[in-house]
């Protein structure tokens, strides 16, 4: 389960702000082994105080971790055959990382792996940098050949995904007086990207708007509604409209009511409890909005469960190694590690036999629990 992740304590924000930026998959500097640390090193303090004032770390790896649990606990009432199922994080910027999920997967005897991505909607600064890390930890703990590998690149439009996403939608909403409920504007905030990755041609603004589209379409959503962009940091060009300045805009509008929903989060940490909760709730008020509220996020919600375990089941019996968008690169990609796979990628035929195999385990489990009900 891949995430950029988020400092666990205090004492981790520096070494995770360091890690950030001087990764050039996500942010490109100039001098970037000097500046990005000297950028970081900057920051610290201030967003030291940040994870403070939300207990102190990021929650992220405990919704992860829940997530994982549950996820696979699913898995093995929905395919006994290919039980029991596991689950290993794997962090960018901190731990644990890819290296510590590797090294765990090959002490537990792990010989096939699913790389998921837990970014619903696809990005090369997100899953593609997530991918690149985790090959190139297999090249550095030696594990190349240690496991057979299929890849979970992308879910925004999953139903059960849009499902539970609407239903976040519906709980927003449900805070709002009903007589108030038809002024709520609700704005879908993702988390923005620097424009020369957009320029390159990623595809993470399609698929943002394709997952609030399908949501907007589940729920029947009557609302007025708008798409917007938040986190940027570093002195380049970011993707907009940006959340914080919309929300300026609509306020001197005179808009009272609005529901912000981060559709391309799957638990909360620094991005909604700080960011959302905090700054920009206080922006809200600050010019005149009354009605300011966040829909909650996913986290531990049973839909949403139901969802991560549904997409690993439906691609486990697919047949496929990765969607049939993974190995197509934008069209200004310079990355020539961007869509690369590992040495021991699953074949059609390997998937078929195990689906046989786990169908005949289930046949064998079912008739033996007959034969002693008999």
């Amino acid at each position: 389960m891949m995430n950029l992740g988020g400092p666990a304590t205090l004492d981790d924000v520096e070494p995770f702000l360091v890690r950030l930026f001087l990764d050039k998959e996500i942010i490109q500097l100039p001098f970037q082994d000097v500046l990005g640390k000297f950028i970081a090193t900057r920051r610290a303090p201030k967003v030291r105080k940040l994870y403070e004032a939300i207990g102190g770390g990021s929650p992220i790896l405990r919704w992860t971790t829940a997530q994982g649990e549950a996820m696979c606990r699913r898995l093995d009432e929905m395919s006994p055959g290919t039980a029991p199922h596991r689950f290993y994080v794997a962090f960018r910027y901190t731990q644990p990382f890819a290296d510590d999920a590797l090294r765990a997967m090959q002490a537990d005897g792990v010989e096939r792996a699913v790389a998921f991505t837990q970014y619903p909607q696809w990005s090369c600064s997100t899953t593609g940098s997530s991918l690149n890390d985790l090959w190139r930890a297999a090249k550095r703990t030696g594990l190349e050949d240690a496991f057979t590998w299929s890849i979970i690149d992308r879910w925004g439009e999953h139903p059960g995904f849009v499902s539970a996403m609407a239903s976040t939608v519906e709980d927003g909403l449900e805070a709002y007086p009903e007589a108030e409920r038809d002024d709520v504007l609700v704005m879908f905030s993702a988390h923005s990207l620097p424009l020369s990755v957009i320029d390159r041609g990623d595809a993470y603004p399609a698929e943002i708007a394709a997952s609030v589209s399908r949501v907007v379409e589940t729920i029947g959503l009557r609302n007025p509604w708008m798409v917007t962009y938040q986190s940027e940091v570093g002195p380049v060009r970011w993707l907009g409209p940006s959340t914080e300045t919309v929300i300026e805009q609509l306020a001197a509008r005179g808009q009272r009511n609005l529901l912000v929903v981060p559709i391309a989060f799957t638990s909360d940490h620094i991005e909604t409890l700080s960011e959302l909760d905090i700054e920009y709730a206080t922006l809200a008020r600050e010019h005149g909005m009354t009605g300011f509220h966040r829909a909650p996020a996913l986290n531990a919600r049973p839909e949403f469960l139901d969802a991560l375990a549904d997409i690993v089941h439906a691609h486990l019996t697919s047949g496929a190694p990765y969607s049939t968008q993974y190995r197509t690169r934008c069209p200004g990609c310079v990355n020539a590690a961007c869509r690369g796979v590992p040495s021991k990628v699953v074949s059609a035929d390997s998937v078929s036999c195990a689906a046989e195999a786990a169908e005949d385990a289930e046949r064998e489990m079912i008739n033996s629990m007959t034969s002693s009900a008999a």
